[in-house]
């Protein structure tokens, strides 16, 4: 799936999945691809409403925080989510952004419900000791088996590559929970818990050209230090139901998606 790197600069210092109806709740800006309407006060209604840049009419909102180049002035100096909480720099545009659908090792997929809501990885991850850290990882272009947890310092010529792997374990009721993860979980090994339903899995990466020198790090709540442990990204599914067809079926069918 095709949704460019931002191209239209659509961020904000808002989180709809986890903080909505609450401006700058994040304290940390976001950088959005897909759907061009998010911000705290987007409804199900505004979202299915809204242009994208996505590929096939794809409304999906797919965002996480930016990187920054930490010694170079940024623009947000003293705009909440960027000076005024700490996250200071140049906000740097990816080079590319991947988005995949993949299946499930055991058993076929099931379509995902509209406006499901997902996260993966955890901004509170520092004052939470790494808890739900595990399915978001650090890496470079160049040598994809070397991951971490930590900033990657790149080979020259390679790019900085954060990866998001969501949950893909279905409630069969739900499309958001309290603390947006029980309606959503990851499979256990191959397989679903019983009771709950495959569905596609979200698997997005995120590529950037940094100078091997070049400090950088991205935004986060102030108090987690901006470390990357807390990386994370969201996800509102509005993918028209013949698409959401079209990739159970390709993923069924064991092709790239």
């Amino acid at each position: 799936m095709d949704c460019g790197t931002n191209e239209i600069e659509h961020r904000n210092a808002d989180n709809v999945v986890a903080q909505p109806q609450l401006p700058a709740g994040a304290h940390h800006t976001h950088d959005y691809v897909g759907n061009v309407s998010t911000n705290a006060f987007s409804t199900n209604d505004t979202l299915e409403a809204a242009a994208t840049t996505c590929q096939f009419d794809d409304k999906s909102t797919y965002y996480w925080p930016v990187l920054r180049l930490i010694d170079e002035p940024g623009h947000d100096a003293h705009s909440p989510g960027g000076g005024i909480h700490g996250n200071h720099g140049r906000i740097l545009r990816p080079d590319s952004v991947v988005i995949q659908f993949r299946g499930n090792a055991s058993s076929n997929v099931v379509a995902m419900p509209r406006f499901l809501r997902a996260i993966t990885g955890n901004p509170v991850a520092v004052s939470q000791n790494g808890e739900h850290t595990e399915r978001v990882q650090w890496t470079c272009s160049g040598d994809r088996s070397r991951v971490t947890n930590r900033y990657p310092r790149c080979a020259d010529g390679q790019q900085v590559v954060r990866v998001f792997d969501f949950p893909s374990c279905w409630d069969g009721l739900q499309t958001d929970s309290q603390l947006h993860r029980s309606h959503l979980t990851f499979p256990n090994g191959d397989a679903c818990r019983v009771g709950t339903f495959p569905v596609p899995q979200l698997h997005i990466e995120v590529f950037y050209s940094i100078p091997p020198s070049a400090r950088y790090a991205i935004d986060s709540f102030p108090e987690e230090g901006r470390k990357p442990l807390t990386d994370h990204a969201m996800f509102i599914g509005v993918l028209p139901e013949p698409l959401m067809a079209r990739v159970v079926e390709c993923v069924n069918s064991r092709r790239t998606c």
